[in-house]
């Protein structure tokens, strides 16, 4: 016994100090449980503590009360009625067949799993380390005396958020469910939506610390295999004391992690990441969070909204064409203000432009540095509004930008024109809120340039811009698809949105190993003939 704590000690202290500085995962050795009881349960006594909340549940059963057993679980964790019902009773009373079986009052571990417990998902471990991962995730442990095996007992349960409307992506029409923080939950939501056997998870486990679970959705029949091979490679990769939310999964897995533009998707929809699974893409659950991501993502995918399918055609392609709007909108029009204020003003119409220098008179900063004081105001306004609680963000938001504004022109540090711009600029923002990171810090990188060399800055920012992004590569599709590369098929749902009933083939770039979604079938016509026999 003495030697086997020891070397519980010793791998104890082994895996604290084998963490290297940045912070890898440090390889476990393999510990085998003893068949004694007692050595055990000091072994995780050693490791876990003494807190409250570990439940060492210590107990005799078998036909003369002869087998020692223990129950361990996190108080909080388990459902303890289960716990109760299907694992202590049978065990302590419905001893019958331990009495019948076996003469000598040696324990079978094979019996108790068998034929005792009433649980519907049991399973058993041998090993100290997938004995701690189980216990901290939540399950229950039975440790019988005489066993070099465990049983992990799922009996799970504690206080979870229930389906809730997301907060993120709001819809006039279409599912209101929203994914939660538990990972399971999110699984089912999928599951309802996608009733396919092909469709796959594959759950890992990231965080040296956390220990976080991590899950990839599929469907085995349309996602490119390579696809699902890259994300695990990448995963398997990750090396990082916790993950608490996707973000840090994200930030490991995306193509261009010094680029403005993000290459990993995310929703809390279940049905928008339910139509990307069945595009061809992959899902990305991770425990704790709602967020899902989704890879590869695409740039034309910001300005596609899960309403858009489920509306008219014409009404989904004008708000989309809208979207777009919006977007260009709000990263040029301060940079397209500035340009034309100062350096050409001869574009300008002359009473728009004595109407201009009339609100502009007596304004001591020049446009491109009235601009940039402004829209920081408006982000500064912005998050405060996200920060403080409901009731109050939203009154610090409207009221802050109505003093601020109104004040800021009767003092004579901004002209009329900008407040407009800025407040132009600032709704157009949250039309596309995929891009508002991107669309901010572009911004004001075309605010600068307008402001040092007018429209010809604007044009080679512009050009950076998109050089850059005809450059990126999700997951190797290339992140402008199908624009450019320029796929005609896959455009019908693109600029605008085509009848559901044309997009017979999934797009060219994801979709590669199972290409066609649906036969194209019109609907019918009435037919008029029919009808007037009728009447």
């Amino acid at each position: 016994m003495f030697n086997y704590l020891s070397k519980i000690i010793r791998y104890n202290k082994a895996k604290k100090t084998n963490i290297k500085e940045h912070n890898i995962t440090a390889k476990r050795d393999i510990t085998l449980l003893s068949p004694d009881l007692k050595v055990n349960l000091e072994a995780l006594r050693n490791i876990l503590g003494t807190g409250e909340d570990i439940i060492m549940r210590t107990f005799s059963f078998g036909g003369n009360k002869q087998a020692k057993g223990a129950l361990i679980f996190v108080d909080g964790m388990v459902d303890k009625d289960v716990i109760s019902s299907s694992v202590m009773k049978p065990l302590m009373y419905d001893t019958y067949i331990f009495a019948k079986k076996n003469a000598s009052d040696t324990c079978n571990i094979d019996i108790v799993y068998e034929e005792l417990l009433s649980v519907s998902d049991v399973q058993k471990i041998s090993t100290l380390d997938d004995l701690l991962d189980y216990l901290l995730s939540g399950s229950t442990i039975l440790l019988v005396d005489g066993s070099k095996e465990a049983l992990v007992i799922n009996a799970k349960k504690w206080e979870r958020r229930s389906v809730e409307k997301p907060e993120t992506e709001n819809v006039v029409r279409g599912p209101r469910e929203g994914f939660t923080e538990n990972l399971r939950t999110n699984t089912t939501l999928l599951r309802r939506k996608i009733r396919n056997p092909d469709l796959r998870f594959e759950t890992f486990t990231i965080g040296e610390k956390t220990r976080t679970d991590v899950s990839i959705a599929y469907i085995k029949d349309i996602v490119n295999p390579k696809l699902i091979h890259e994300i695990k490679k990448r995963l398997s990769n990750i090396q990082i004391d916790a993950v608490l939310e996707s973000g840090y999964i994200e930030a490991f897995i995306e193509d261009a992690p010094y680029s403005i533009f993000s290459t990993v998707g995310n929703s809390e929809k279940p049905d928008t990441v339910a139509a990307k699974i069945l595009e061809g893409r992959a899902a990305i659950l991770v425990e704790g969070t709602p967020f899902v991501l989704t890879v590869p993502m695409l740039f034309i995918e910001s300005f596609q909204s899960a309403e858009d399918y489920y509306s008219r055609p014409f009404f989904a392609s004008v708000i989309r064409i809208i979207r777009f709007l919006a977007y260009f909108i709000t990263i040029l029009a301060p940079a397209a203000y500035v340009a034309l204020s100062t350096f050409h003003q001869e574009l300008i119409p002359t009473l728009l432009l004595f109407t201009m220098t009339a609100g502009n008179e007596g304004v001591p900063f020049p446009s491109v540095v009235e601009a940039t004081i402004m829209i920081i105001i408006f982000e500064i306004l912005r998050e405060a509004g996200v920060r403080l609680p409901r009731p109050i963000g939203s009154a610090v938001s409207i009221v802050g930008a109505l003093v601020i504004g109104e004040s800021a022109v009767s003092a004579g540090l901004i002209g009329n024109f900008m407040v407009i711009i800025v407040a132009l600029t600032a709704i157009s923002s949250f039309a596309i809120p995929a891009q508002t990171d991107s669309g901010s810090i572009l911004r004001y990188f075309l605010l600068i340039l307008a402001g040092v060399m007018g429209g010809f800055g604007i044009i080679m920012g512009l050009l950076v811009a998109f050089i850059h992004m005809v450059s990126l590569r999700s997951f190797g599709t290339p992140y402008l698809s199908p624009i450019a590369p320029f796929a005609p098929r896959d455009m019908k749902d693109t600029f605008i949105r085509m009848p559901l009933w044309t997009m017979t083939i999934r797009p060219r770039m994801i979709g590669r190993n199972n290409s066609r979604r649906q036969n194209s079938n019109p609907p019918s016509a009435p037919n008029n003939e029919e009808n007037d026999s009728q009447n």
